[in-house]
């Protein structure tokens, strides 16, 4: 190498190698008679910003200015763009012309590898601290689980498990109008996330099963007469907003045995719905999932 290929091998090194060994680099090899390159320049510079929390950085190449780092890189074409980490090239993004494709490409890459940016370092810390609200509104304690989803929406007011857990929160309070506010106060894409559509379905059951102050009266007529699923279905349905999943859970199955398609499977949707609020990977919604499919195909 003369002394210039040298100067641009060690200004490779510490611009771009060094950075991959705990961040995400983005190599956009590029030049300035470029059209393409100039077009995509944007869209990688915006989408770098974005993500620069979790870890992701740009670093340009010249390819002008960088023939011999371009040959090292068998660039033959621009733009033409890579993703390094530790020193490696992890992925050839020149495909992802657009942001959105870009973005699906960089979501894939930072779920495989072990990078720590400020997103990340922030999602290891609020990760108990969800669980801990979680565990608290499985337990019954609406008023100190919204108490502890209120404080990490001040830390991150757009995380969904964070956004879902005080909307879940509410509704267990009995606050059904702040739910439905909240809910309806949601970027489009956020309400679109899994965990949304989970507190979404905690406020659907909250409508169709309001709370009954005593379940005597409901008890009473089901053991008179056990064939009458309407009130079987009441009974479910009361108790489920009493927080007795295992009872709702076992009355909607019941129904479904004695008559699958009894007002148009409405016990059967009512149980799915519960498994969404509980949690799809819940131990117990597996057990119940169970039960459901020994009555349906058993």
């Amino acid at each position: 190498m003369n002394e210039a290929e040298k100067a641009a091998v060690q200004a490779f090194r510490r611009d771009v190698v060094e950075p991959s060994m705990t961040q995400l680099v983005i190599i956009d090899f590029w030049a300035e008679w470029c059209g393409p390159c100039k077009a995509l320049a944007p869209v990688l510079e915006k989408v770098a910003a974005a993500y620069a929390d979790k870890g992701v950085v740009l670093a340009k190449v010249d390819t002008d200015k960088n023939q011999f780092i371009a040959a090292q890189f068998q660039v033959r074409s621009i733009p033409t763009v890579y993703a390094m980490f530790q020193g490696q090239l992890v992925a050839d993004l020149t495909s992802a012309r657009t942001e959105s494709q870009l973005r699906v490409m960089l979501d894939q890459l930072l779920r495989q590898l072990p990078i720590q940016g400020e997103a990340q370092a922030q999602e290891a810390e609020l990760e108990p601290l969800i669980a801990m609200g979680e565990e608290v509104l499985a337990a019954g304690d609406a008023a100190r689980a919204l108490s502890i989803f209120d404080q990490l929406a001040e830390m991150a007011p757009d995380h969904p498990a964070v956004v879902s857990g005080r909307i879940r929160a509410l509704v267990a309070a009995g606050d059904t109008a702040a739910a439905e506010a909240a809910i309806a106060a949601l970027p489009e894409e956020l309400a679109k996330l899994p965990d949304i559509e989970r507190a979404k379905s905690a406020l659907d059951l909250a409508r169709s099963a309001p709370a009954v102050d005593d379940l005597a009266p409901l008890e009473a007529k089901v053991a008179a007469n056990p064939d009458d699923l309407q009130a079987r279905y009441d009974l479910a349905n009361a108790q489920m907003a009493a927080g007795d999943r295992d009872a709702a859970a076992e009355g909607f199955l019941a129904i479904t045995a004695a008559e699958r398609d009894w007002n148009e499977g409405a016990a059967r949707q009512q149980l799915l719905k519960l498994f969404e609020v509980v949690g799809l990977e819940d131990p117990w919604v597996a057990q119940q999932r169970r039960k459901l499919s020994a009555v349906l195909f058993g």
